[in-house]
């Protein structure tokens, strides 16, 4: 069987993600980023979606997408309702998922043609040990 591997006909394509790192092109990044098709914005200060502000989105929101994904590290955390709202209002959808989930729709998503800008979290070290660690034991 003949492999052909196919590149996008976009600048940036988004190979993987998971709650520590991407893979961009050819590039690892380990700190919080923004993605669109033609558009690659590095070190995007958020590092946890419970303290995603509306004005945090705005960067996102001025690449004129139709959907808005954004993988919140190595687990789904959904940002406060007043985020939520603020795509609502500017007739765009926000989706939450985890960075690897939101990698693949974002990839999809981008194969397919659609205007979708991605904001992948990546906490720090400490952040993230805290979300994965197990909570209190159930009647202990």
């Amino acid at each position: 069987m003949h492999l052909l591997l196919e590149r996008p006909d976009y600048q940036y394509f988004l190979r993987g993600a998971d709650g520590g790192s991407a893979l961009v092109n050819t590039r690892r990044l380990t700190r919080s980023f923004i993605i669109a098709a033609d558009t690659l914005l590095e070190d995007w200060p958020l590092q946890d979606a419970r303290h995603l502000q509306p004005v945090d989105l705005e960067r996102l929101l001025a690449l004129a997408p139709e959907l808005l994904v954004l993988g919140t590290g190595p687990v789904q955390v959904f940002p406060p309702a007043a985020a939520l709202a603020h795509c609502l209002q500017r007739g765009v959808g926000l989706e939450v998922m985890d960075n690897a989930a939101a990698a693949r729709t974002y990839s999809i998503l981008a194969g397919e043609g659609r205007r979708v800008v991605a904001g992948f979290l990546f906490p720090t070290p400490t952040m993230a040990q805290a979300e994965l660690a197990p909570g209190p034991p159930v009647g202990g």
